[in-house]
């Protein structure tokens, strides 16, 4: 039998939710999506649970979406993994208990925007935090677009999407990205100090002062959704596909191919206006 794709566990009143694919770094696909929320929804079985960390199994924490299943969406079944990923998203930020996202190795693309779906963010120094989907031809609306800026200011957030700037865990935590880094040897201490801090504290009040907390970019649910809309538009098309055929052929994406058909496009539709083309024989006729 295959071993699960995450991996559940309750110890000293924490849950250790752990994402199972290291031989892809963590990279997540459907069912690893559909797993994610059911694992963070077992939280609410049990009262006794005071938080829950999420992490990456074999060094890495997520690498994002898995491109050989990104690669089958098309804007027909897009809402087949968008709505995947915002119930994650949802799940987590409606849980009455801390998430904390344990960081160590890449956080990028969709898995960065997991961390940035959670309530605490501690890392490994040299962990890697970023957005890539200029790179590689996806579209982070479902998470980065609205939140980094909130988190590190509108400047560096343009400098993470469009630049596909990173940031080690050490320099994530000085500018505001993550709350504590630590050396990796630590992470897993540290993660486990803080996780018995707020056991020790008020369970209803970090309960109710979460949604209070939360309140403000709750607001920004119709930006996932309008997030997520645009996000249909880029599955499935050959400027997306060459990005992430790129990627997985370790070569440089060639999206100036692109920019020369939107050229001969837009040079046809400037002659047509030019040329008086842009009317019905009916109507050329009639005016003559």
């Amino acid at each position: 039998m295959a071993e699960s794709e995450v991996l559940y566990e309750v110890k000293d009143n924490v849950a250790w939710i752990t994402i199972n694919r290291p031989e892809v770094k963590n990279a997540f696909r459907e069912q690893t999506l559909d797993m994610l929320a059911d694992a963070f929804n077992k939280t609410r079985e049990d009262p006794t649970i005071a938080a829950a960390v999420v992490s990456g199994a074999g060094g890495a924490f997520s690498a994002g979406g898995d491109f050989h299943a990104m690669m089958k969406l098309n804007k027909a079944n897009s809402y087949m993994w968008n709505d995947r990923m915002l119930k994650v998203a949802m799940t987590i930020r409606n849980l009455p208990i801390p998430v904390i996202a344990m960081v160590e190795g890449p956080c990028v693309g969709g898995g960065h925007e997991l961390m940035l779906w959670c309530d605490l963010v501690i890392a490994a120094e040299d962990s890697k935090f970023g957005q890539t989907g200029a790179r590689v031809g996806a579209c982070p609306t479902v998470g980065a677009t609205q939140y980094i800026a909130k988190l590190i200011g509108e400047r560096r957030a343009k400098e993470m999407i469009f630049l596909c700037k990173t940031y080690t865990g050490k320099e994530a935590a000085e500018i505001g990205l993550a709350n504590i880094a630590v050396p990796a040897a630590e992470l897993r201490t540290k993660t486990e100090e803080v996780c018995q801090q707020i056991v020790g504290y008020s369970g209803q009040t970090i309960r109710a002062t979460k949604v209070s907390l939360n309140f403000d970019s709750d607001a920004l649910y119709p930006s996932w959704q309008h997030g997520m809309e645009l996000l249909a538009n880029i599955w499935g098309t050959d400027e997306s596909l060459e990005g992430m055929n790129a990627f997985l052929e370790r070569r440089k994406p060639d999206f100036q191919k692109f920019r020369e058909q939107r050229k001969e496009q837009m040079d046809a539709y400037a002659e047509a206006y030019e040329g008086d083309r842009n009317q019905s024989e009916k109507s050329r006729a009639a005016r003559q």
